[in-house]
């Protein structure tokens, strides 16, 4: 049986370079304005594109489950697709709770594949920084290593320039 290894590292926001700590701040000053009365639990995304620009979003809930948004992907709805110049070099996902949690939070299967599908339009690698409130923090270097046998655009019939 094969198995799947890749390299992770395990960090602290204060041991980072300024401008991904900025990022992970960016996330975090954006948890507060999640809306999530159901569970409490806020998330904060924020993606720096390649000419420094940050985008950012946060969970939104809905009592109609699972109509919800996750922060990921409301950060990644802002990203311009039509502009191909326009890439992804990191997200930074953290959240705030009730609970006094020390633990990264990663993304979801949905968010993974929403990050992996802009990093196979891009066609460059996308750094996922998955924090935790007490600056713990967990770096992978490509998001493909989130989604081992994923689903992309190589399994459709499309037309050449839609890849």
């Amino acid at each position: 049986m094969k198995h799947f290894q890749f390299n992770f590292q395990t960090t602290l926001k204060s041991k980072l370079p300024p401008h991904f700590q900025s990022l992970i701040e960016a996330a975090e000053q954006t948890a507060y304005k999640a809306y999530a009365p159901y569970s409490h639990f806020k998330v904060g995304a924020a993606v720096l594109l390649q000419d420094g620009n940050l985008l950012t979003g946060c969970n939104h809930e809905n009592a109609a489950y699972p109509a919800g948004v996750c922060a990921e992907r409301a950060a990644l709805s802002n990203l311009n697709m039509s502009n191909k110049s326009q890439h992804v070099v990191a997200i930074a996902v953290t959240y705030l709770s009730n609970d006094h949690l020390a633990k990264p939070i990663s993304p979801c299967g949905i968010c993974r594949q929403t990050i992996l599908e802009v990093q196979q339009w891009q066609n460059k690698p996308i750094t996922v920084y998955m924090c935790a409130p007490d600056g713990t923090i967990i770096i992978v270097d490509d998001a493909q290593y989130l989604l081992p046998f994923s689903f992309g655009s190589e399994f459709l019939d499309l037309p050449s320039d839609i890849h």
